[in-house]
């Protein structure tokens, strides 16, 4: 089980690392928010991560945001927690004949009514910005409705409830397989997790943009996204300097074009290619 910790603390410090546009990564912060809070971050959920496999999907996302805040004020990984809980108790049951997005499936099956109680309580303790009132088992509500059940009603507008209710179909099949290709092509680390974050970007609108910003904010930004990577990405001189001017343009208005559920969504990914290997896949 330690190895499932590390390799959660190692996926969050990947994705902190690599310079995507509108995040903090080395040398670029918020106002309110540094690079260094994602390190603390990432060490503190190690615990929590390992332990996945002895407790609920719920119980495991508030230690591991009870952990955070330890270490940082700010709303640092509520949404990575969220993605690698079910993925790490997934992986802690995993046996060779089987996928690991089957015993993801059979993981988010078997969550419960108290499984969402925890993650409502851990959802408020992180206080994510934008986050509204549902008009059904809102968070701010004791839920009567099972965590799968309670993030389907929410999948029309987070993308991260959405993965709950489709098994994790963006990680699983655009996320890990985009990074996996970019490793295989010799990309660095760095480089590969910006074309991945990228590519998911270009296909999805930003939930978290969308809710600070607007739909019409997250959809203009998606098609950014895909200008960049159309004039190469991080595999051009030309595609580079478009990322740099992405980044300036998103981090305009206060960051509030910041794709924080896209960076969410790659670190997911990245604990996905570990899990199945991926560390030394350029090597092979």
């Amino acid at each position: 089980m330690m190895h499932i910790g590390a390799a959660a603390q190692l996926a969050c410090l990947l994705e902190a690392s690599a310079p995507k546009p509108g995040n903090v990564s080395p040398g670029r912060a918020f106002a309110d928010t540094r690079y260094e809070d994602f390190l603390a971050s990432a060490a503190a959920i190690g615990g929590p991560l390992s332990g996945a496999g002895g407790r609920g999907v719920g119980e495991t996302v508030r230690l591991a945001v009870e952990a955070t805040a330890v270490w940082t004020r700010s709303n640092t990984n509520l949404g990575i927690v969220l993605l690698l809980a079910p993925l790490a108790r997934a992986a802690s049951v995993l046996t060779a004949r089987t996928p690991l997005r089957d015993a993801l499936r059979g993981v988010l099956d078997s969550t419960t009514v108290d499984d969402a109680r925890e993650v409502y309580a851990a959802i408020r303790l992180a206080s994510p910005g934008g986050l509204g009132r549902a008009d059904a088992q809102d968070v701010t509500d004791e839920p009567t409705v099972t965590l799968l059940d309670a993030m389907r009603l929410a999948a029309d507008r987070d993308t991260i409830a959405r993965e709950y209710a489709s098994g994790f179909e963006i990680t699983f099949e655009t996320g890990a397989p985009a990074l996996k290709r970019a490793r295989c092509d010799r990309l660095s680390w760095d480089d590969a997790i910006v074309e991945t974050y990228l590519m998911l970007l270009s296909a999805t609108p930003d939930t978290h943009i969308a809710r600070r910003g607007g739909a019409t904010l997250a959809a203009d930004v998606s098609r950014r996204a895909r200008d960049v990577l159309a004039r190469g990405g991080v595999r051009s001189p030309q595609g580079r300097q478009e990322i740099d001017a992405f980044d300036r343009t998103l981090r305009e208005d206060g960051n509030l074009a910041n794709p924080g559920t896209t960076a969410d969504l790659t670190a997911a990914a990245i604990f996905v290619m570990l899990m199945e290997g991926g560390w030394n896949a350029a090597a092979r």
